[in-house]
């Protein structure tokens, strides 16, 4: 295994390329996360204590309800990027005919095959600096911020989450190369 830049390593054979892109490793953000969670869990299960210990009317159960309803929506969306940061990765296995690209969290995900000949534009994607995007994609519980990004049939695909510049350049650069090589490889 050889690694390009701080989260990204790579294994190489005649027939694949495969290349695992790892989340960034903050000690400090996962246990605040991981507290944050804890506390957001005990605020749920409380309101949802009171709302069947308490005798409320018809509008405090309405506005009980409308909390939990938000409430459910971020405690999903903060545990899922909890996961991510704890135990996700990206997989990408470059073959002779395609590009499999994979978010696993532990061992699940959905493997998504790219056909090479179909993969066009293979580009970089920052968002401008101090932009509301950029300030929005550094924070730990959002997933995304995915750096290179390519057309497949109409769509955009991107992968490499939150990689720093120098890191999305050198993926950038391997990615590009095994595909050009593979193409030409078929073409032969």
């Amino acid at each position: 295994m050889k690694w390009i830049g701080s989260r990204v390593s790579f294994v190489e054979d005649k027939i694949k390329t495969t290349i695992v892109v790892y989340p960034e490793d903050k000690v400090w953000v996962n246990a605040l996360m991981g507290a944050w969670i804890s506390m957001w869990l005990v605020i749920g299960a409380t309101v949802v204590w009171s709302y069947f210990n308490f005798k409320l009317n018809n509008q405090e159960k309405i506005s009980v309800f409308v909390f939990m309803t938000f409430w459910l929506y971020y405690a999903v969306k903060v545990i899922r990027s909890f996961a991510w940061l704890m135990w996700g990765k990206e997989l990408i296995k470059i073959n002779e005919t395609s590009l499999i690209y994979k978010k696993s969290v532990k061992k699940y995900g959905k493997a998504s095959t790219y056909y090479l000949e179909n993969i066009k534009k293979i580009s970089l994607h920052y968002p401008k600096e101090r932009s509301m995007q950029a300030v929005w994609e550094i924070s730990p519980w959002v997933r995304g911020g995915e750096r290179i990004e390519f057309e497949y049939q109409g769509k955009f695909i991107r992968f490499g989450r939150k990689l720093s510049e120098k890191d999305a350049k050198l993926l950038f650069n391997l990615v590009t190369k095994r595909i050009d090589e593979r193409l030409k490889q078929a073409k032969v």
